[in-house]
């Protein structure tokens, strides 16, 4: 924790809260603080004001001179928008891990449900009575229904560094989503021509295949069903017109695309192997949900959700990229 608090104290980070807008930088700086110690010890941030006015060593520690009240701590973030914090998440983790990636990586995708803190059973809440509401009623296969909502989030292998994430209300369908999170991280720069993304069953669609490999030149390592059948989807993909144009690129054409088909071949005839690996993200999931306060949200908007979950993900990337191991990362791509 003190590791986390010395970052956000720091003239370079506090440069990249200006960046984005959320200004004054210093007091931005105290909020932030306070608002990560609450999430890391799992309390109200009501709580931590009250015993910040109590302690000064607890004040020496966190690096807060002036204890803000409640209302001006509340009333400071929601001056900003949950697009701000969102560009917020990214801007600081990279100046953590500041070296731009030059080569293929593996890309972890999964879906976790957000509940928010309601009690339910003491008032029947139907669907109808949800429609005003910015919650929906979701059905989660570990934890069965629920009133919340449905984050969606990529992260980078092995550093376990969040990319890109996407909430939506109640629980729809993984399979669409497959396009909506490949928009965003094409539309952000984070995706290099054959990457390799793993998603579980949940993701599994024919067009998920034959888009990843053709509309984002990616190998889409979805965790096939059982009526999966590789020969429908090797039928399926053919050469982009492109590629018989003289003038393109090296990753649109013929041999590009069967270097392509080749990876995506052999990787998912062995999809049983990259399990562990996909279970990082669960196991990141779950420090987020267990350790951070996020398994209940006490958060009703959209918005408010957005910003706790970006704030909630920065803090759990930073303490993924300080534990870590680059020799042992080297190790695993190697084996990879």
């Amino acid at each position: 924790m003190g590791e986390i608090l010395k970052i956000f104290g720091s003239r370079r980070v506090k440069q990249e809260i200006a960046k984005h807008g959320i200004k004054p930088a210093d007091k931005a700086g105290i909020m932030f603080r306070v608002m990560f110690t609450s999430m890391f010890f799992s309390v109200d941030v009501s709580y931590v004001l009250r015993e910040l006015n109590e302690r000064e060593e607890l004040r020496k520690f966190v690096g807060v001179e002036d204890v803000p009240d409640v209302d001006s701590f509340y009333r400071f973030m929601s001056r900003f928008s949950e697009n701000q914090f969102v560009k917020l998440v990214n801007g600081v983790l990279n100046t953590q891990n500041p070296s731009k990636r030059r080569r293929k990586t593996t890309i972890l995708v999964d879906s976790t449900d957000l509940q928010v803190d309601i009690n339910w059973n003491r008032k029947k809440r139907s669907k109808k009575s949800l429609e005003d509401e910015e919650f929906k009623w979701g059905c989660s296969s570990s934890k069965g229904f629920y009133i919340g909502y449905k984050l969606t989030i990529a992260l980078e292998y092995p550093k376990m560094k969040p990319l890109a994430f996407i909430i939506h209300q109640g629980s729809p369908n993984d399979a669409p989503i497959f396009t909506e999170i490949m928009e965003q991280l094409k539309n952000r720069r984070l995706i290099l021509k054959g990457d390799t993304f793993i998603f579980d069953k949940g993701y599994y669609s024919k067009d998920n295949y034959i888009n990843g490999i053709l509309g984002y030149n990616i190998v889409p390592i979805i965790f096939p069903k059982y009526y999966f059948k590789l020969n429908k989807i090797l039928d399926s993909l053919s050469y982009p017109l492109d590629c018989f144009n003289k003038n393109t690129s090296k990753y649109k054409n013929k041999s590009f695309y069967k270097r392509l088909v080749r990876d995506f071949k052999r990787k998912i005839t062995n999809w049983k192997r990259l399990k562990p690996i996909r279970g990082m993200i669960e196991d990141w999931n779950k420090l987020t949900k267990e350790a951070f306060s996020m398994k209940k949200i006490h958060r009703f908007t959209y918005r408010s959700v957005v910003k706790y979950v970006s704030l909630n993900a920065l803090l759990a990337g930073i303490i993924t990229l300080l534990g870590y191991n680059s020799k042992k990362a080297i190790q695993c791509l190697s084996e990879w």
